[in-house]
Order: structure tokens, then C-alpha cells, then sequence
């Protein structure tokens, strides 16, 4: 999605959502939300409807077309040919072939608009019976709507609210309706240009946008249907939701689930595949206890065209499972937290409690035993609780912590930041489960699943597929595009995730995020993407022992102190870099300095974005030095680090050009495509004059003279982000030199929030997916069985990942403290001489100390 659609949609979000306001002054936020989304969904099947009418009637005028086209020469004169048009544009069976619902004349977008404006008490039609049916209200008139596009379509029975029932003034309804007809949803225009937007996907973003909305305007009732976007799309993209069945037992209005369909559009042009094939093979089951949240459900799934099972009925989750015998792939759900009165007599041996009976007056972990057992033997799940679900000892919470955890089940920990949700302030964790931590060396067969009963119109061509057959038989497991499969399992070495067994990992979110308003805090893109890479590169690789990490693959101490050293005793040109990188001065990136990586140590390296900056003296022009280099560059690239490579003349003469390459490279990460990005990892460069090579492009790594970060010359500053900026050289200390500053800490990407669910995915905007894993102190641990047991299981990860590091200013403690003493004294002695100066003025004035 472009610029200039995402302006569209924003644009078309605060009109709509201007007009829909006005209705508060007659509902509360909890009801008049139904009018809206029931307008907006009445828009969307008559727009669709449409839509589909203009398809066939260019077919039946088509002489290719041996099948649709219909011949003027076969009837009398043109009126007769228009007449039999429109006789085959009412023929039902064209629209059900292309899972296109069936609307009525009568419901109609125009229909409704048109006889809108009519004076109650206009005679509409009549009915079959020959009665004159007239106008009573502009409510009744979407009521019957509503009912008659209900009665033509199956699938869309008991799940339409009606909006007569709140009595709004019919020039309250007319005005949302007049709106609502003024904004092209089928050919979208924006600053005079055609938008390339289907209206299932701008209605769709609509409908999810009001949501949000309502959620927002009705407070704690609000968080009962509605999880913060960002936080459902974290889940999703840990658990990549390829292919496989996707349950939520706690669905509220679906949003679990339209994220796992954008997911598998975003990540089509990543991984290879055709987005509607591979939306055929994910299986949507989800269960509501509320019926008005049940219906809201059902309408966001009809909305976006996904194929769903919600049960039979509205029901509670524990007393009255509608999916008792389903086995899914991925289980992910944001129950009500430590929600009291659930217990009830029936359900005292219960087959769910496998790892202990839960609290009758507290149902965190009733949610997460319901949803294991609901896991098939190769699912993963993401639940989100309470942060005391992790370190509660009361009423056999803490025994059954300690069971999950020493039957291997439990994955990860996430805590995150306070005041994410709109319905309350308790602190929060996601729980990452799985049955299989094996990585497929032992797998088990699927088990069974149950196919969906609701399969609704889409653009797909036919409904998901996941039939289990009658005799109980395990129903195969479509393969996931990347190879993966629904269990994780993969084909590519690099994909297939590696024996986690014994193994967990914490990730300590809470410093992530941005204040998006005075009370609500919200995750960037860059955000979601540090924490899902980090816990996909521990998943499948091995964690590497980076830095001065602990634990195994500990960095030898021998390097250790070589390192220390190094820092002692820095060039000209690592001084000067050095002052300029560190404490997030470019980018906001975290740069450390000589820095151990297995057996070499780095200059200058930034994990976050997986880059190496090295700095070479004159050591490195030999050939076995530019040799060594070179062995050191494919190395690093083989473990997904990228490598930037200047010798220190360079910095100290040519500054700008040096800074402006690293913040080229740093910015490509979060503004290209992943292949783009790859592409840039091996940049070819130019030597600069006076080097005895002449200045022919060489690849990274060969020679120790590079200008990384793009091709041409060292003196025509680089692009930033993407925009020509030739003669404007980047200011060396974070101050605007010519007008374009580089961003500092605190500016630019880390507080600028980024649009979810619109346009490129996730990792499409945030930096290179990382490859390898390391510990972070303060942000993420992978920790051993041992270590749990040693905290009484408990699961804060606080208690594991620690305290960010501090950063070694190299500076030997005695000489430090000496330097500060002498500058407290100056300002003591400054302090007394200002405290002196002042007691002389006020005596002056006649006021003495």
C-alpha cells in the first residue's frame, strides 16, 4: 500500500468517523456502535453486489465469450436486449459462483438511499400478498434490509443486529447514509488519482478502525471485543500463522484472526506464494459467550471474505465448548484477565486440567489449560494474562506453573509496557507455549480437526480446507509455503527450527513503545519486529555467544581482556567515531565498541541492525592483511552481520562522507524490501584517489579503502532515504549543518509510530530479520530448566534478563574520579563565588543576608 492510499484511508477514517460521532449525543458508546457497523456492512454487501453486476454484464456483452455472451441479433430491438440483461443480471446462481452474497432489490445501497428521503408513510411496495408495504422509519427501512439480505443468504442468519430498536431520528440516520454514499468504495479516488483499492479491504479497514474506535470511546467495556492492534500483530507474527487451523476461545470480535489473514498477504512476496492459494489452506475457529460480540465477530469475518466456524451459538467457553474435539495448529486469545466468577460443580474433574485444577476464583490458568488441550501435538499458542499468572504461588497457581514448565510446554515470556489497553491498567505478559520444542526431530501425527461449518463468500474461489473425516482419522497437515508447515516443521535448513527442549527465553518488553495519546501507550513496527526476530532467530538458531553474553558459549576471557585493552588504546580516527556513534547519536542505533564476535572482535557493532563498522590501519594493506580481512567480511556475512569497512584516514578527512554511508545503511534496513536489503549487504565501492589500485569498484571485503552503503563515488554524498541530497553533507555532532540533521536519540524512527496492518508487513519496514540469536541484558535471556528452578519457577523476565548494559567509557576509575573532583571543586568554588555576588547585590538594595 502507497503513500497515497494510506492517506485515503486516513482521510476516509475521519470523515466517517466525524459522521458516526454524531450519534452520541442520542446512544451510548456501548450501542450506537451496531448502527454503524451494521451501515457499514450493509454497504459493503451492496457494493460487492455491485461490483459483481458491472463483471457480468461486461461478460454478456463480450463476443469472445462463449459462455456469458448474450447477442443483441436474438432479440427484438435494443429495449427487449436491455430488458433480457437486466432479467440475467438478477439471476442468483452468477453471484453464488463467485462467493458473492446475494442482495436483494429491496436492500440495495440505492434502494435504501433513494427511499430514505421519502416522508414516512410513503407506500414502498408491495408484498406478496398484494399489501402496501410503506415507509415508517429510516431504522426500519435498514432493518429490512438487513432481514432480507439475512433470508437469501444462509450463512448470514441470526448474525445482522438491528438498529430499529434505538429509536434515532431518522435525520440522524439520513445524514450517516448520505455520507457513507458520498465516498467511493469500488473506484476510490484520492487527489485525483485512481486508487488501485478493492472495497473488501477498504471497508474491511473500516470496520476495523471503528472497532478500535468504539473500544476507545466505551472504556473497560471496550477491551471486552477488542485487542490493541499492535499487540495482535506481535502474536501473529511470532507465530506465523502459514497454514493450519487458528482457534481463539475468546475471540471478541476476531481480531486474532483478521490479522492472521493479513499475515499471509504481507508475507506473500517474502515467501513466494500466491495470498489467495494460500489463504485456502487456514482454518478459522473461534468461540464468544457475549451474543452481541458473537454477531460483531461474524460480520468482521463476512466483511474481509474469511471462511470461519463460531459454533453453533453464542456460549461460554468452559461450560459449553462448541469445538470439543478440535485440535489446532495455533491457539492465540486475550480472555478477561483473573476473571472471577467462571467455577462451576460440573467442572471439578474436568478433562482440561491436565496440569492442575485451577483457582475457582481466578481463571487465568483455567484460559491456558483449556487452550492445551484444544493444541494439537505440533501447535504452538500465545495467551495473553496478567502479570501475576507468573510468579503466584496462591490457591495451586504456582503448582501448576511448575507442572507446564517441567513438561516442557512453556516457550516464551514476554512482559510488556503498561497502559496498552483500553479496559484496564493491570501490567500484562504474553505466554508462548508449544507442544513440540523438539523442532520436529520427534514428530507426532496431527490430530484431529473438524472442518469449518461457515463457509462464507470470498474472493477466495472456495472455502478453507481442513475436513476431518467421520471416523476420527487424523486429517493431513497442509504444508506451509516456506516449508514450515503448521507444526513449524521445515524442508530449508534455515527455516526448520532448531531442539529448544530444556530451553526457555525472556524478552523484557516494557521500555518498547510510544505514548500514541496522554493514557494509551502503543508498539511501532520496529518494536513488533525486535521481538518477533528475536524470538525467531533463538528458535532456529542456536544462540550465539555475541558480546560479553552469559551463560554457554561464554566469550573467552583471553578475548576479553584483548578487547578492554583495545579500548585503552584507540586510534585517532576510533576516538572520533566513537564520539560520534556512541549513546544513539545516529539513527537511535546502539553502537558498542571492540566489541567480541566468536573468535574476532569488531571495531564497531550495532545489533540491532546486525551491522560491523571496521576501522583499518596500515597493517591491513598488506595482501595476507586485506586477505585476512576478507575471510573476516564472508565470515560475519554468513551469520547475518553486515560489514562497513574504512581505513582511519578516511574518517579523520573525510567525515562527512564516513558518517553518511553507516547512516545510509543503518536507514536501508527500516525503508527496503528484504531482497533490497540483501542486495545492499555486499555493496560494491570506490576506492579513493591516491590508492596505488586506481578506482575501480571492488566487492566489501576485499580492500581495506571501502565507502559502503551504494555505489559511485566517495566525494557525491549518498541519498538519504531514498531522496537525492548530493550537495548537503550530514552535520558531524547531531547539530544542522545546511538543514539536514541526521536523527538523534529520541527523534525519527524510535518515537515515530508506524501503520499497522497497512502496507508492507512487519518486517518489510522494520530492519533485517536477525539469523543470529544473543542475549541482551536487559531485553532478552535464553535461559536453562536450572535457572527456573533456582526462582521457584517463577517467570518474570526481570528476573532474568537483567539490567541494560552500561556502555565502558574505557576510562580508568581512579583517573574518572579524579577528573570529577576537580570539576566538583571548580563549581563549588563557582557556587560560592555567585552566592557572594548575589549577598552584595541584595545589600545594595538594602536587604541584607
Amino acid at each position: 500500500m502507497n503513500d497515497t492510499e494510506q492517506q485515503f484511508l486516513k482521510s476516509l477514517d475521519n470523515k466517517l468517523w466525524k459522521a458516526a460521532d454524531k450519534l452520541r449525543a442520542n446512544l451510548d458508546a456501548a450501542n450506537y456502535k451496531h448502527v454503524v457497523l451494521g451501515l457499514i456492512f450493509l454497504k459493503y454487501v451492496s457494493d460487492a453486489f455491485e461490483e459483481r453486476q458491472e463483471q457480468l454484464l461486461a461478460l454478456f456483452k463480450d463476443e469472445s465469450n462463449d459462455i456469458y455472451y448474450l447477442s443483441p441479433e436474438d432479440y427484438d430491438g435494443d429495449a427487449d436486449y436491455q430488458q433480457a440483461l437486466r432479467d440475467e443480471l438478477e439471476i442468483l446462481d452468477y453471484y453464488r459462483e463467485a462467493n458473492v452474497f446475494w442482495v436483494p432489490k429491496a436492500a440495495r445501497w440505492n434502494t435504501v438511499k433513494e427511499k430514505a428521503v421519502l416522508p414516512v408513510g410513503t407506500v414502498l411496495w408491495q408484498d406478496d400478498a398484494g399489501n402496501d408495504v410503506k415507509l415508517r422509519s429510516v431504522s426500519w427501512l435498514m432493518d429490512n434490509a438487513l432481514e432480507a439480505i439475512e433470508k437469501s443468504n444462509a450463512k448470514l442468519r441470526g448474525i445482522l443486529n438491528r438498529i430499529s430498536q434505538y429509536q434515532l431520528e431518522n435525520e440522524k440516520l439520513l445524514g450517516l447514509i448520505n455520507t457513507f454514499s458520498d465516498t467511493s468504495f469500488t473506484k476510490p479516488v484520492y487527489g485525483g488519482e485512481k486508487l488501485h483499492l478493492h472495497s473488501k479491504d477498504i471497508l474491511g479497514h473500516v470496520y476495523e478502525y471503528f472497532l478500535g474506535q468504539f473500544a476507545l470511546a466505551e472504556g473497560k467495556q471496550g477491551g471486552q471485543y477488542y485487542t490493541p492492534k499492535s499487540i495482535v500483530t506481535l502474536i501473529v507474527e511470532m507465530l506465523e500463522p502459514y497454514s493450519g487451523r487458528v482457534y481463539d476461545p475468546a475471540m471478541g470480535s476476531g481480531g486474532f484472526f483478521v490479522s492472521s489473514d493479513k499475515f499471509i498477504e504481507e508475507h506473500a512476496k517474502e515467501q513466494h506464494y500466491d495470498p489467495a492459494e494460500q489463504k485456502k489452506h487456514i482454518s478459522v475457529y473461534g468461540q464468544e459467550s457475549n451474543p452481541t460480540t458473537w454477531k460483531l465477530a461474524a460480520m468482521n469475518m463476512a466483511i474481509r471474505g474469511i471462511d470461519f466456524n463460531f459454533g453453533k451459538k453464542n456460549a461460554d467457553t468452559f461450560l459449553d465448548d462448541q469445538h470439543p474435539d478440535l485440535r489446532a495448529d495455533f491457539v492465540m486469545a486475550n480472555p478477561p484477565f483473573n476473571m472471577k466468577d467462571w467455577w462451576s460443580e460440573s467442572l471439578a474433574d474436568d478433562a482440561r486440567w491436565q496440569y492442575g485444577t485451577p483457582p475457582k476464583g481466578n481463571a487465568n490458568f483455567a484460559w491456558m489449560q483449556h487452550m492445551i488441550h484444544h493444541l494439537a501435538p505440533t501447535g504452538s499458542m500465545a495467551l495473553l494474562l496478567a502479570n501475576g499468572s507468573m510468579s503466584a504461588h496462591t490457591n495451586n497457581e504456582g503448582k501448576i506453573r511448575q507442572r507446564l514448565i517441567e513438561e516442557d510446554l512453556v516457550e516464551c515470556m514476554v512482559a510488556l509496557p503498561g497502559q496498552l489497553f483500553t479496559n484496564t491498567q493491570i501490567p500484562a505478559c504474553i505466554w508462548f507455549l508449544t507442544k513440540d520444542k523438539a523442532g520436529g526431530k520427534h514428530p507426532s501425527p496431527s490430530s484431529r480437526g473438524e472442518p469449518a461449518k461457515h463457509s462464507f463468500p470470498s474472493s477466495r474461489g472456495e472455502s478453507a480446507k481442513h475436513p476431518s473425516p467421520s471416523s476420527g482419522r487424523e486429517s493431513a497437515k497442509y504444508p506451509s509455503p516456506s516449508g514450515r508447515g503448521a507444526g513449524g516443521e521445515g524442508k530449508e535448513g534455515k527455516e526448520s527450527k532448531r531442539d529448544r527442549r530444556r530451553e526457555f527465553l525472556f524478552i523484557d518488553a516494557r521500555n518498547l513503545g510510544y505514548m500514541r495519546d496522554r493514557v494509551l501507550r502503543d508498539f511501532t513496527l520496529d518494536d513488533i519486529a525486535k521481538i518477533a526476530d528475536t524470538f525467531h532467530a533463538w528458535q532456529r538458531i542456536p544462540p550465539l555467544p555475541l558480546g560479553e553474553s552469559r551463560g554457554k558459549g561464554q566469550t573467552p576471557p583471553k578475548l576479553l581482556r584483548f578487547a578492554r585493552e583495545l579500548r585503552k588504546n584507540q586510534t585517532d580516527g576510533e576516538n572520533l567515531l566513537w564520539q560520534l556513534l556512541r549513546n544513539r547519536q545516529m539513527a537511535n542505533a546502539k553502537f558498542r565498541r571492540q566489541q567480541p564476535i566468536e573468535d574476532y572482535i569488531a571495531d564497531f557493532y550495532c545489533h540491532e541492525h546486525r551491522l560491523v563498522v571496521e576501522l583499518d590501519g596500515s597493517q591491513h594493506l598488506t595482501p595476507e592483511g586485506r586477505q585476512r580481512d576478507a575471510r573476516r567480511t564472508q565470515r560475519l556475512q554468513e551469520i547475518g552481520i553486515q560489514v562497513l569497512r574504512f581505513n582511519n584516514r578516511q574518517v579523520l578527512t573525510e567525515t562527512e562522507g564516513v558518517l553518511e554511508s553507516i547512516y545510509n545503511t543503518l536507514t536501508l534496513s527500516l525503508t527496503q524490501t528484504l531482497s533490497q536489503r540483501e542486495r545492499a549487504s555486499t555493496p560494491r565501492v570506490t576506492l579513493p584517489r591516491g590508492d596505488d589500485r586506481g578506482s575501480e569498484a571492488i566487492p566489501a571485503g576485499e580492500n581495506q579503502h571501502i565507502l559502503p552503503a551504494g555505489e559511485g563515488q566517495q566525494n557525491t554524498p549518498l541519498p538519504l532515504t531514498g531522496e537525492s541530497q548530493q550537495n548537503t553533507p550530514l552535520p558531524l555532532t547531531g547539530e544542522s549543518q545546511r538543514n539536514t540533521p541526521l536523527p538523534l536519540a529520541g527523534e525519527g524512527q524510535q518515537n515515530t509510530p508506524l501503520p499497522l496492518g497497512e502496507g508492507p508487513g512487519v518486517r518489510a519496514k522494520s530492519a533485517k530479520r536477525a539469523t543470529t540469536y544473543q542475549d541482551i541484558p536487559g531485553f532478552c535471556k535464553s535461559v536453562s530448566l536450572d535457572d527456573i528452578k533456582k526462582h521457584d519457577f517463577v517467570l518474570t523476565p526481570g528476573r532474568y534478563v537483567g539490567a541494560p548494559e552500561q556502555e565502558d567509557d574505557g576510562e580508568p576509575f581512579a583517573e574518572k574520579m579524579m577528573r570529577l573532583t576537580e570539576q566538583l571543586r571548580e563549581q563549588f568554588a563557582e557556587s560560592d563565588r555567585l552566592e557572594a555576588e548575589i549577598k552584595r547585590n541584595l545589600g545594595r538594595l538594602g536587604y541584607e543576608l
